[in-house]
């Protein structure tokens, strides 16, 4: 899930992504404000499900995918669209 919250006196959308992977221990996001070396880790709650906050600018758009466990890369199903990535793959877009 990607929920936006919009504020009129900023300049940037608070963006809360949830993600809800079966066994898995973390979730990192990466690829956000084209940052594909440091990711933000995700909390994860009692019935599995992991989130983050993250404040981003709007008026713009953003590439990232989920990264399970240090090892597997997952799409956002609720994400704005899909694009090509050049690993022959696709990553998740979310515009602002």
């Amino acid at each position: 899930m990607v929920q936006k919250t919009y504020y009129k006196t900023k300049d940037y959308c608070k963006v809360k992504f949830a993600f809800k992977p079966e066994n898995a221990e973390t979730v990192e996001i990466l690829g956000l404000n084209s940052d594909w070396e440091n990711s933000i880790i995700m909390s994860k709650k009692k019935d599995g499900t992991f989130s983050a906050e993250v404040n981003l600018p709007k008026d713009s758009k953003h590439e990232f995918k989920y990264r399970i466990d240090d090892k597997e890369w997952v799409n956002d199903s609720e994400a704005d669209e899909l694009i090509p990535n050049e690993y022959g793959g696709t990553n998740s877009v979310i515009a602002l």
